[in-house]
């Protein structure tokens, strides 16, 4: 299936899909957090319905049912609009400070400026971990902030 991926200023990305119907559904990521399903219908294509807007929390409970890689590999385009603003990825190591820790502990973002939006833990997207969620060795934390921010998450989460 053709995925079409189209970055909105301002705004966050979009992904476009047509169904078997030939209509194609959109599913709009905000930057806020929150997600806006729409659809073109085959006969007004240039035409957008909403059909649900949801939550972060909301969607977040709906990636875990449908599986949210592809939106987690995609936070690094959310980059492109602030300069000066990376996605990495930190490992979370066997023995490192923080493994069956809360991800709170770690109270990264207070101390780097860089925010942990996602876990990918085996083929699961924790997307928008909670300070309780627990951290385990083999996770990867999706890191938004700057360069020198994503190496001090790096620091943290190795070093305490």
């Amino acid at each position: 299936m053709d995925v079409k991926e189209v970055l909105l200023p301002g705004v966050g990305l979009r992904f476009e899909f047509e169904n078997h119907d030939g209509d194609r559904i959109g599913v709009v990521a905000r930057r806020t957090g929150e997600f806006e399903i729409v659809v073109y219908p085959k006969h007004d294509p240039d035409r957008a319905q909403q059909v649900f807007r949801l939550t972060e929390d909301e969607a977040e409970a709906l990636a875990q049912i449908l599986g949210a890689p592809r939106i987690a590999e995609r936070f690094a385009d959310l980059t492109r609009e602030v300069p000066g603003l990376r996605a990495g990825q930190v490992v979370i190591r066997p023995g490192g400070a923080f493994v069956d820790r809360p991800l709170g502990d770690t109270r990264a973002r207070t101390r780097t400026g860089a925010s942990i939006v996602a876990i990918v833990r085996d083929d699961e997207v924790i997307a928008s971990p909670g300070p309780s969620e627990t951290l385990r060795a083999g996770d990867v934390l999706v890191v938004i902030g700057t360069d020198d921010g994503i190496a001090g998450v790096e620091d943290i989460v190795g070093q305490g």
